[in-house]
């Protein structure tokens, strides 16, 4: 049962969400915004307008019978219609006109909200479709850093909260025993594959404290890690081959400096304190196996985020977010954009989780070893395809980055990606064997 929420609450997200699409088009030209073919990217003028149709299907036309804006809306935007590759060859909208259909359809979806609590179908589906949208504007920014655009002009950003946090080293030690896994049904707001907790026991584990460094990832380069066979499964080794990868797809090799990081259409010195970014879950476990490490599992990942010790032992309960209950905030945790980037792995303490480990909400991603799969007692919500499509194919991260928007997130999320993206702003930590 999703929590009813205050209508003003939702009608302020949904405007919000909205406005942050049309930061991330400025500054793009036409071709720009239609972009070049590539599998992990979709034409902006494409997105931008199924997003709105998202909006429309799931909360006008199917919960409340309205009329479709655009006669031909199905045709051009469901995404699960209409084919990846074909996107580019729509006849669609001008810029122009699908900014015009997406503040229709944001202007009849916020009309239609009373004052005071919203239903409780409201209280989900406009949620839902807002954390849509932000999926969606972190998807733009992974496409403005693939394509080499200028970095976008965000009205949170704030630069002067990159503070400084040098390096993190050594491991939590986390307790063993019964930890509960998944979301409760009593929680605000539950996406359906967090849906339902369930038992699960650990062993004792070593984790560390801080995801892994561009620093640390560079001596797994230095040392021909790319190179070596030895550390790599044999699909990554695959892929690695395929992909001709030497390093990490946005370092630059310079002959005087060893390598620089392209950052949207800047090159920077490589940030040597900053966590590794943009690699794969296969090179990620390429650097586990070179490191005498490995990733750690989807349990042990929420156990050391969410968990408290009791004793020697796991306690029976869990936290929302690994500091506690209290919602996200600039000094716990990188996120919403305000840095438009990673922050040093060392920063932001206040938001450290129960045993210690830093960063477990915000600033990269985390792989973790698992193949993404379904709880005990798996039921879709209203959008079906949501998690449905990733289940057995798709490797499972957790966290968020500084993209993620913090209204979306707790310590529960599950994200997941196929092990061979390298767009996502995605890093890893490592759990001693």
């Amino acid at each position: 049962m999703t929590q009813r929420v205050r209508a003003h609450h939702l009608a302020a997200i949904m405007s919000d969400a909205h406005k942050r699409s049309l930061e991330l088009l400025e500054g793009l030209d036409d071709s720009q915004l239609l972009g070049p073919r590539l599998p992990i990217v979709n034409p902006l003028r494409w997105e931008i307008g199924h997003v709105a149709w998202f909006h429309e299907k799931f909360i006008l036309r199917d919960l409340y019978a309205h009329r479709p804006i655009l006669a031909q809306g199905d045709e051009l935007y469901d995404s699960a219609a209409v084919a990846h590759e074909s996107r580019w060859d729509l006849p669609l909208l001008d810029m122009a006109a699908t900014v015009r259909y997406a503040e229709a359809v944001k202007s009849r979806c916020l009309e239609r909200l009373d004052r005071g609590l919203a239903s409780e179908q409201d209280s989900f589906m406009y949620q839902f479709s807002t954390f849509h949208e932000d999926m969606h504007t972190e998807a733009y920014l992974y496409s403005r850093q693939t394509l080499g655009y200028p970095a976008p002009r965000l009205a949170a950003r704030r630069p002067r909260e990159r503070p400084a946090g040098g390096s993190y080293p050594g491991d939590a030690v986390v307790p063993g025993g019964l930890f509960r896994m998944g979301a409760e049904p009593e929680a605000r707001f539950v996406f359906d594959n967090e849906k339902w907790a369930h038992m699960v026991r650990i062993r004792p584990f070593s984790i560390a404290r801080a995801p892994v460094s561009h620093g640390e990832f560079a001596a797994f380069v230095d040392a021909g890690g790319y190179e070596r066979r030895e550390f790599w499964s044999g699909s990554g080794w695959r892929w690695r081959v395929q992909a001709g990868a030497t390093h990490p797809v946005y370092w630059i090799p310079h002959e005087r400096h060893g390598f620089q990081l392209r950052r949207f259409d800047r090159m920077l010195p490589l940030p040597s304190n900053e966590p590794i970014v943009h690699v794969n879950w296969f090179e990620a476990n390429a650097y586990c196996a070179w490191a005498g490490r490995r990733l750690p599992t989807e349990i042990e990942w929420e156990a050391a985020a969410l968990g408290e010790p009791d004793g020697d032992r796991l306690a029976p309960t869990k936290r929302t977010y690994p500091w506690g209950e209290a919602p996200p905030e600039a000094r716990r945790a990188n996120l919403d954009g305000r840095s438009l980037g990673c922050v040093e792995v060392g920063a932001l303490p206040d938001g450290d989780s129960a045993f210690g480990c830093r960063q477990m909400l915000g600033n990269v991603w985390e792989w973790t070893a698992d193949t993404f799969r379904p709880f005990p007692g798996f039921r879709p919500d209203a959008y079906r395809d949501y998690s449905e499509t990733g289940f057995h194919r798709t490797k499972v991260l957790r966290g968020g980055a500084w993209a993620t928007r913090s209204r979306m997130l707790t310590g529960r999320y599950r994200n997941f990606f196929s092990a061979d993206r390298r767009d996502v702003i995605a890093g890893f930590r490592t759990v001693r064997t």
